[in-house]
């Protein structure tokens, strides 16, 4: 078959469903009607002879008074995705040339993974300059397994990612962002509160674990066994500002980043005590795939994080 003879919009149409993982959605970013972007899939179903995608259950699209409803990509769409959004991208790079972002009058939507130190500390500062600087700019904060970083980004599914990583992958690039030593937070009203935090009374406390992950040890885990000590959860949690006020109310101690802990103890009643031992700094980092080095739009997105994370 002709390249000639396709019509490369259906493509663009392809790796919206794609995407969003429903016909509504995709229809919304594309700017189209749904019968509109339900007609140009069957006519790529019947250029390319396969389904491309089934209707399945458990997505994020929600039909009125039905249950949820997503795209399910076939393994021919698996097949097709990569190289045709290399393909769009190709053209829209050749189109697009060197013109510089324009934030101003840019209707654009990023997709970012920070995690939930970073979402607490740059999403805030990120969408009030966005607010003044670039009003037609949308932001959509998800979250992926570290390990699926590199893919994410890879497939286009990411455009910028800030956290702290474990795996290096060749087809990244990295800025480090911040390097930040570990404190504890007491209640205000925490027998400890008042004096130096031994490591005695550290490992002899009761602790709270903020982590996205449901199982495994925690950074202060890992750091702890290296040394052969180890301390006593009683309570888990997958985000920090709970984990906050749970600590403020209880004699649970919890060990945040000190950049953290500064927001955390302006929102509760809570003491920062230096960290007893020790610890190998963490290390944050924004990444983005290579093909993304001189796109102006994602440049310019790392640039506010980047400043936005230098401010807090």
């Amino acid at each position: 078959m002709h390249v000639g003879r396709i019509d490369l919009n259906l493509f663009l149409v392809f790796d919206a469903i794609y995407t969003e993982g429903s016909l509504t959605r995709a229809a919304e970013t594309l700017n189209l009607t749904q019968p509109a972007v339900s007609h140009a899939l069957a006519r790529l179903r019947e250029l390319l002879n396969d389904e491309l995608f089934t209707r399945g259950r458990g997505g994020r699209g929600t039909p009125a008074g039905g249950a949820p409803v997503t795209m399910v990509p076939t393994p021919v769409a698996h097949q097709l995705i990569t190289p045709v959004r290399a393909a769009l991208k190709g053209l829209g790079d050749a189109v697009q040339g060197t013109r510089a972002f324009d934030p101003a009058t840019a209707t654009r939507r990023f997709r970012i993974n920070l995690g939930d130190i970073f979402e607490a500390l740059l999403l805030p500062a990120l969408m009030e300059r966005l607010q003044r600087e670039a009003p037609g700019v949308e932001i959509i904060n998800t979250r992926f397994a570290r390990d699926d970083i590199p893919v994410e980004l890879a497939a286009g599914r990411l455009d910028l990612a800030v956290d702290v990583l474990h795996r290096v992958d060749d087809s990244l690039r990295m800025h480090r962002l911040a390097r930040d030593q570990h404190v504890c937070l007491l209640a205000a009203s925490h027998p400890l509160a008042d004096r130096s935090l031994s490591i005695d009374d550290y490992l002899a406390a009761g602790h709270i674990l903020a982590s996205s992950r449901t199982r495994g040890p925690g950074f202060v885990d890992v750091e702890l066994a290296r040394r052969g000590r180890s301390r006593r959860i009683a309570l888990r949690c997958q985000h920090y500002l709970p984990a906050a006020l749970a600590a403020s109310r209880t004699q649970l101690v919890l060990t945040v980043p000190q950049a953290l802990a500064q927001m955390l103890a302006r929102l509760a009643p809570l003491v920062e005590k230096p960290f007893p031992l020790t610890l190998n700094p963490l290390e944050a980092y924004a990444c983005w795939h290579a093909s993304r080095e001189q796109d102006p739009a994602n440049r310019w997105l790392r640039g506010l994080l980047i400043e936005g994370l230098e401010e807090a």
